[in-house]
């Protein structure tokens, strides 16, 4: 079995993974807040932690792999004050709350289907969790570490960090805490304004509300993870993930909640993804400055100049490694499309080599085939390196292509091999996919078909030195926007984007 090697944001260092119970691994990413459509922001921990799931597979684990979704209890302002942004939603557009967590849940996993994300194991709502929920407010409560006020019941930061310490995720210390915390209308119901709310009573006005032993109210936005990674991964878990946004406070409020509650750690490794930024700021639904998915699917941006396919965005993605930052731009995602559709031309000049091998490969090509999947694994063992994966296959591309033009040999058994490298770390490991017409196979093969009986026709021309007719086909076809290549074995085409 291959050592992956993983950077633990709770210890701050790249560590060997070693599972809790081998071979089996639970692994549990926060999801979306479903209350809009899903963008670049949402794609980037989908992609990253899909990445992830994919390899850990691979490499011989058993992993229950649990994203929640979020409906209820993720406030507008903050974690504790404000409108809930679904009930905010259903209201404006005078919907049931469900309905809108519902709708937007549906386009998220669209979104992602698009995006060659494989599913979850399980994907909890946190609507569908209040019981859990309760009963880890209700530990906390009896260990001491949360009190009740006026019908909502609110974590009790100092009495924590007098046995424990809070801030063990993020580096805080809880002086810099409390006096970073914002004073907040309401707070004074709280013992200490960096308090935060474990369940919160219900205004009148509130339309999500679940009976509890403290009033009509819902739970905080924090407690969801906590419960639900508990119930289905048990009270010690491999991995949890998520944008590095959710790092303070969602995460350090999550593990003070499971040490008050057990009284130790509830996950071993903590893995988080950085930003994707426009012009050096996040993009975000908070800042206004997001690009939805389907907006980039359609070209249907201000800040676009074209339409990018599912796998352009996220071979853009996975262009980057996870931890660092990722600036958007048209121009980057122009040279991912490139980068792409080189990637796919290799792969495809493979399969036109099956009639044409030899006896021995070239020296470069057996150099290739020898180190390419060592390369490979070496890159995504060393923290999930996609950037140094990607470069790898360009390399052998750069072989391929070569093979291709007739500069290099290739037996069959090598041809196989490296063809099952390419194919396992582009398709199975890297997710990207070949992307079909909006008719799909069909349509593809039918014009594949128009093509070799148009190269059939230039061909016929050539062989009875009909010059005239063979050049007019060959610059027809490139006014077109097709690229005709002659070779020993015949004319290739391809289709410049």
């Amino acid at each position: 079995m291959e050592q992956l090697f993983i950077y633990n944001t709770l210890s701050r260092s790249k560590q060997p993974f070693k599972p809790l119970n081998a071979p089996n691994v639970g692994m549990y990413v926060c999801g979306p807040t479903v209350y809009g459509d899903p963008h670049l922001g949402h794609a980037r921990p989908a992609i990253t932690f899909d990445i992830l799931f994919r390899y850990l597979k691979h490499i011989g684990y058993k992993v229950r792999y649990v994203r929640n979704i979020t409906d209820v209890g993720h406030l507008e302002h903050d974690a504790d004050e404000g409108d809930d942004k679904i009930e905010k939603k259903a209201r404006l557009e005078q919907l049931e709350p469900m309905e809108i967590a519902q709708y937007y849940t549906n386009r998220y996993h669209k979104a992602m289907e698009a995006l060659n994300v494989l599913p979850p194991s399980i994907e909890p709502h946190a609507t569908g969790h209040i019981i859990e929920q309760q009963q880890l407010v209700q530990q906390i409560l009896d260990n001491g570490f949360a009190y009740e006020s006026n019908g909502s019941v609110y974590f009790d930061i100092e009495a924590y960090n007098k046995k424990y310490h809070y801030g063990v995720l993020s580096g805080r210390n809880l002086d810099d805490v409390i006096n970073n915390s914002r004073e907040l209308e309401g707070t004074t119901e709280k013992r200490n304004q960096a308090d935060f709310a474990l369940w919160k009573k219900a205004q009148p006005e509130h339309i999500m509300r679940w009976p509890s032993p403290w009033s009509d109210g819902f739970p905080g936005w924090h407690c969801e993870c906590t419960a639900m990674g508990r119930k289905y991964l048990g009270d010690h878990f491999d991995i949890h993930g998520g944008g590095m946004d959710l790092v303070f406070p969602h995460h350090e409020c999550e593990i003070a909640q499971a040490v008050a509650s057990q009284g130790d750690q509830m996950v071993k490794y903590w893995m988080h993804n950085n930003m994707i930024t426009i012009n050096g700021q996040k993009m975000g639904k908070s800042l206004g400055n997001f690009i939805t998915l389907e907006q980039f699917f359609t070209g249907n941006h201000k800040l676009l100049t074209q339409p990018y396919s599912p796998m352009t965005i996220r071979f853009f993605i996975l262009s980057a490694h996870y931890r660092g930052t990722v600036d958007f731009s048209d121009e980057a995602l122009q040279s991912s499309q490139k980068g792409l559709d080189r990637l796919m031309e290799g792969i495809s000049n493979l399969k036109r080599l099956a009639n044409r091998t030899a006896k021995e490969s070239s020296p470069e090509v057996k150099e290739l085939v020898e180190q390419l999947p060592r390369k490979c694994y070496d890159a995504m063992n060393d923290d999930l390196m996609t950037p140094i994966v990607i470069s790898s296959l360009f390399d052998a591309c750069h072989v391929i292509n070569s093979i291709a033009d007739h500069k290099l040999d290739i037996s069959a058994e090598d041809l196989q091999s490296l063809s099952d490298t390419m194919h396992l770390f582009t398709f199975d490991l890297l997710g990207l996919k070949e992307e079909k017409g909006q008719d799909g196979n069909a349509r593809e093969e039918a014009f594949a078909k128009v093509m070799d009986m148009v190269l059939e026709l230039r061909a016929k021309a050539k062989a009875e030195k009909d010059w005239a007719t063979s050049d007019k086909i060959r610059d027809e076809l490139a006014a077109a926007g097709f690229e005709v290549k002659d070779t020993k074995d015949g004319a290739t085409w391809k289709l410049n984007k």
